[in-house]
């Protein structure tokens, strides 16, 4: 068993019942992998909530979002022939594609890691403009000298790109739009400079030439990007053949920049490994995982929305202690300790 991860045994932590849809006539359908952050003394999620109305029989319903937070709800047939509902996330309709659930970030803290609740003073984060009509998904949290960025794939009928916000007090925020176009996603800012820049890591993707790797990139300032360099690629044969993408910021360690991510194989098996990064250029690959670190066991992580997944895209870091919160098979969310130094002796 290649496993180490110490689930919690009170996972799963949130379940859909346990959030208020944003408005009346729609249901939560998947809490799905959070952004994590320490602020004010507490553990803070930012949870990608997945809402869309009611299923009628036979009718697929989904919602668009319009100017002023309004939403379109969109009824198409289920047997009508311009339609390919293959994936319950996305579907295609007469030649242009359409996600079946519109997606927002809501904001829960706890004191004791496993307890959290709404503050309704911290308001939900909706998708703004032409860029996030089909929402905003998957954030990421890098919080520098008292300032948290906020990397989020902002989708739309132009694409999937990631999106940034940054906030002091998580009441207000700066939009910078969207800092890396289409097609893109996975993005996690490093959480301190390397050489006076700041370096991220992102995906672009690829349906014919190349495939889905993992990129870094510098910044002079956190929004204008550029020196991408291939970090990771897939490895046939492997766990994470098909697909690799970030999870959080690395974390510093003596030994280098300890990056977990989570790879696909071409069943959408989705675990979890790691990297070791160069402290001094994050561009060279010290260490890789050969196993994953994580994989989906437990019933909660093979059975839901996309059964068979475990994603990350946050986590805390106290001494060896590494405290990463999860999205299990796209519908809830739970909670898994890990030993840093553990992980880095898994490190091939």
């Amino acid at each position: 068993m290649t496993d180490i991860a110490r689930r919690f045994p009170q996972n799963p932590l949130l379940r859909p019942a346990d959030i208020v849809p944003s408005q009346p006539g729609l249901e939560v359908v998947c809490l799905l992998n959070p952004g994590v952050f320490r602020y004010q003394g507490k553990t803070w999620l930012a949870i990608r909530v997945a809402e869309r109305p009611p299923q009628l029989p036979d009718i697929i319903s989904f919602p668009i979002l319009q100017p002023g937070r309004r939403m379109l709800i969109k009824d198409i047939p289920a047997n009508d022939p311009d339609l390919i509902a293959t994936d319950p996330r996305v579907i295609t309709y007469k030649g242009s594609d359409y996600l079946t659930t519109l997606s927002h970030l809501r904001l829960l803290s706890s004191t004791d890691h496993i307890h959290f609740q709404e503050d309704p003073s911290y308001p939900p984060i909706f998708g703004e403009g032409n860029l996030e009509t089909f929402g905003i998904e998957d954030v990421r949290v890098a919080e520098i000298d008292g300032v948290y960025y906020l990397t989020y794939t902002a989708v739309s009928e132009n694409g999937v790109g990631v999106g940034l916000k940054t906030t002091r007090d998580w009441q207000r925020y700066l939009s910078h739009g969207m800092i890396i176009p289409p097609h893109n996603k996975d993005c996690a800012i490093f959480e301190e400079q390397v050489n006076g820049c700041y370096y991220a890591f992102h995906r672009p993707s690829s349906v014919a030439l190349g495939g889905n790797y993992i990129w870094l990139a510098s910044s002079p300032d956190s929004i204008h990007w550029g020196h991408h360099t291939c970090l990771i690629r897939t490895r046939p044969g492997y766990w994470d053949s098909e697909r690799v993408g970030a999870g959080a910021a690395p974390i510093r360690t003596a030994a280098g920049w300890l990056a977990i991510y989570h790879g696909a194989d071409a069943t959408h098996r989705y675990c979890l490994g790691a990297i070791l990064l160069d402290l001094q250029d994050p561009s060279k690959v010290l260490a890789r995982t050969a196993d994953p670190i994580m994989e989906p066991l437990e019933s909660y992580e093979i059975n839901g929305f996309f059964g068979k997944v475990v994603f990350t895209n946050g986590h805390i870091v106290d001494g060896d202690e590494l405290l990463i919160y999860y999205g299990a098979a796209d519908e809830y969310v739970c909670a898994a300790n890990f030993s840093i130094s553990e992980i880095l002796q898994k490190l091939q």
